[in-house]
């Protein structure tokens, strides 16, 4: 019987010049629809405090399956929405076990 163990993920999101409030709010959507998925053991939104244009989405997950189905979901449309409007400017992925 194999076990799955926990997962975090770190996205590392710059906001065009000029938009980093923007992105914030709109970053700030993802909050609670996250926090309530199933396996979400945790999820935190930070701005970088030596630059304003960096923000810090950080979440936890009780196994690689529950992570991999928040990233197909309809919450995370967000980003394709965001990237259409020019709001990022990067997008910079990490998950690690």
């Amino acid at each position: 019987m194999t076990t799955s163990r926990p997962v975090s993920h770190l996205s590392f999101v710059r906001a065009s010049a000029g938009r980093s409030a923007e992105l914030g709010e709109r970053l700030q959507q993802l909050r609670e629809p996250t926090r309530s998925t199933p396996g979400c053991l945790g999820f935190s939104l930070q701005r970088s405090s030596c630059d304003s244009h960096l923000w810090l989405l950080s979440s936890q997950w009780q196994d690689p399956s529950a992570m991999n189905d928040y990233f197909h979901s309809p919450s995370l449309q967000l980003f394709g929405e965001l990237v259409q409007a020019r709001v990022l400017e990067s997008l910079d992925l990490h998950t690690f076990s």
